[in-house]
């Protein structure tokens, strides 16, 4: 909004301060929001890191037990094994709402089974196996919690520099350029009455 384009009335003069006072309100609103999940966001960061050290070390303990079970039960045996499986593991998704954030809130069931529930005869197979299946449930269990907390940092790094972006604006652009007008209307304003005094005092004279 440019001084150019502003009418120098009463009327007007009225609109902008409450425009004034309704983009300072927001702005307080968004200040806190922006606040509220850069908070948030440093408290999931700390989860995110554990999380990513966890499946890192789930994945090298999968790696190294799939590994001693294809050189003891041989690698057909333990790819049969791994074919048997009747149940895949189920996952829902879900939302949850971070301060008007939505993000995914992941559910998973079916990835921890019993050995009866892998669908293949514990006769055939050796304690290594079936370690190693442990472990690679263990493995999924956690890839599935990391693609919940990444997920969800994402989606509120976009919103905190949404946010930004909007509190800057009403900072530096909206409120200064609302409060620029409302002074050229005040000294408008005073500068009428000042001609129309003059001119009562002329006529009068």
């Amino acid at each position: 909004m440019g001084v150019k384009d502003v009418k120098p009335t009463r009327s007007e003069l009225i609109e902008i301060k409450k425009k004034i006072k309704l983009s300072q309100s927001g702005h307080k609103l968004l200040k806190m929001k922006r606040d509220g999940l850069i908070l948030e966001f440093f408290e999931i960061l700390s989860k995110a890191k554990d999380v990513r050290s966890e499946l890192d070390a789930a994945y090298e303990e999968a790696s190294r037990k799939i590994g001693i079970a294809n050189a003891v039960d041989g690698t057909i045996t333990v790819k049969s094994t791994a074919f048997a499986l009747q149940s895949k593991p189920e996952i829902e998704l879900e939302s949850r709402n971070i301060m008007g954030v939505v993000v995914p809130k992941i559910e998973s069931s079916s990835v921890k089974k019993s050995i009866h529930e892998r669908g293949y005869g514990i006769l055939g197979t050796s304690s290594y196996t079936d370690e190693a299946a442990d472990a690679y449930e263990h493995l999924v269990e956690k890839i599935i919690l990391a693609a919940e907390i990444e997920t969800t940092m994402k989606k509120l790094l976009d919103d905190i520099e949404k946010t930004k972006r909007r509190v800057n604006a009403l900072e530096f652009k909206v409120i200064p350029e609302l409060q620029e007008a409302m002074v050229f209307i005040r000294l408008r304003l005073e500068e009428m009455e000042r001609e129309n005094t003059f001119r009562l005092k002329r006529i009068k004279g």
